[in-house]
């Protein structure tokens, strides 16, 4: 059994997930170390960023 990960490494894995880049080393390392519910916030969060972002742009492209 690996050790727990801290909610800044689940958001790290998060972010890296969501841009495609994680390494499969590292999920089968992972898989059974976060905590489902910080995946969840984590992914929730990262979530909330990306629309905030694509928001940000369409007012900023529209004028």
């Amino acid at each position: 059994m690996s050790a727990k990960r801290t909610f800044g490494e689940t958001l790290t894995a998060v972010a890296w997930s969501f841009v495609g880049l994680r390494r499969k080393r590292d999920f089968d390392r992972d898989v059974g170390a976060f905590n489902p519910f910080l995946v969840l916030a984590a992914a929730l969060i990262g979530v909330a960023l990306f629309v905030g972002l694509l928001l940000a742009a369409v007012r900023l492209a529209t004028g």
